[in-house]
């Protein structure tokens, strides 16, 4: 669920009000910025966004009308819970309730620990309200065999029995003993993937210890706006002092490899998650076949292969010249391939002539050939005198 959120500058209530929905879009991102700079608010550390009105939002969140917020905080928070399902919410809303939560770390803090507590809203079914109970306190999973031995009705008479619940608007809340997550110091908000995003890379100071928890989050791609905010809120004003720390990646194995973060540049590597956002899985993993053999040294040199990868030809799963040569016939999509005829093509004799005219070689994906026209390290935007492991083109 989207949530809509009026906020206006408290110092400048005639500068007038701006309806931003939440979560922030990572397209919408640098206009939403704009429309609270207008106002003079949206600073990145700063609780300088007063909260109107909410007109579309879980009735939990009204606690917020009225007061000042950060809106990277806000935009965060609205995260976790478009996440979430409808059982979630409940717990959220009824354990929010229940501790009379009203600053935003603890809201934030509470998506990561309130899957802990149960709710009842209708007493009729104990056998489902058992099974919850026991999900609930079980780390939120469990076998279908410890489901079928349990006896959902007496687990949850117990619950009722032996514990106090709390009445809230949302239904009877029972904490087991919750205790309220500390993950957001306030600070440096934990990691947290929303949208389809290629990699998480974790900004830190250079003058913090390697095994420092003081890290910012930004996901690519991304706008550079929000590169630069997530800086801003890591406490970085030099380049310089930026240092970079990898995350979650669903870039290719191979790029995971060639990158060295100790080294690397963070708009190079939103640059590069742009160009891999754009392909498709085949070409993904093409891709990664292409950077395991042509071995570019930086994220820059990742990048140009990316945007150039129709220079290369790339037959999956062909280990030998017959299965290179068939695959070209019959899929490659330069030839009318018509499969009566197909006793009479020569595949292996195709193969290691198109080999023999080309440059490329085996890898334990398949066959890759350069075609391009100008060297590798031309291609990459390098005038290096030598590239070790480059493709054998003899």
């Amino acid at each position: 669920m989207r949530i809509v959120a009026i906020l206006k500058n408290n110092e400048h209530p005639e500068y007038g009000e701006v309806s931003i929905p939440l979560p922030i879009k990572t397209t919408e991102y640098g206009r939403s910025m704009d429309l609270l700079s207008s106002l003079g608010i949206g600073d990145a550390l700063r609780k300088d966004c007063q909260v109107a009105e909410f007109t579309r939002a879980y009735p939990t969140l009204r606690c917020l009308e009225g007061c000042k917020v950060n809106i990277d905080e806000l935009d965060y928070l609205a995260k976790r819970l478009d996440g979430f399902d409808a059982v979630e919410i409940t717990q959220f809303q009824a354990m929010a309730d229940k501790l009379k939560l009203t600053d935003m770390k603890d809201l934030i803090n509470l998506t990561f620990s309130c899957q802990q507590a149960t709710v009842i809203a209708d007493f009729s079914d104990l056998e489902s309200v058992g099974r919850a109970q026991y999900m609930n306190t079980h780390g939120g999973c469990a076998s279908a065999e410890e489901l079928d031995n349990l006896d959902g009705e007496e687990t949850a008479i117990l619950l009722i029995e032996d514990n106090e619940g709390t009445i809230t608007r949302y239904g009877v809340v029972y904490d087991n003993g919750m205790q309220l997550s500390q993950l957001y110091d306030g600070k440096n908000l934990p990691c947290y993937h929303h949208e389809n995003d290629c990699i998480s890379v974790g900004l830190t100071s250079r003058l913090e210890p390697r095994d420092t928890k003081n890290i910012t989050w930004v996901y690519l791609p991304t706008s550079n706006c929000q590169i630069e905010r997530a800086m801003k809120r890591a406490g970085i004003t030099d380049p310089g002092d930026l240092s970079l720390r990898m995350g979650d990646s669903l870039f290719p194995v191979e790029i995971d490899v060639a990158l060295d973060f100790q080294c690397e540049d963070i708009y190079a590597l939103n640059e590069l998650a742009k160009a891999v956002d754009k392909l498709s899985n085949d070409d993904r993993m093409k891709l990664g076949v292409v950077v395991g053999t042509a071995r570019p040294e930086n994220a820059n040199q990742i990048c140009r292969l990316a945007e150039n990868l129709d220079l290369f030809e790339f037959a999956p799963g062909a280990h030998t010249p017959a299965e290179y040569g068939k695959f070209m016939i019959q899929q490659s999509g330069y030839f009318n391939y018509d499969p009566a005829l197909d006793e009479f093509y020569d595949y292996e004799r195709y193969g290691r002539q198109h080999m023999d005219s080309g440059t490329g070689m085996f890898t334990d994906r398949g066959y890759i050939a350069y075609i391009g026209t100008e060297s590798l390290e031309e291609l990459m935007g390098e005038n290096q005198e030598q590239m070790q492991g480059v493709m054998d083109m003899q």
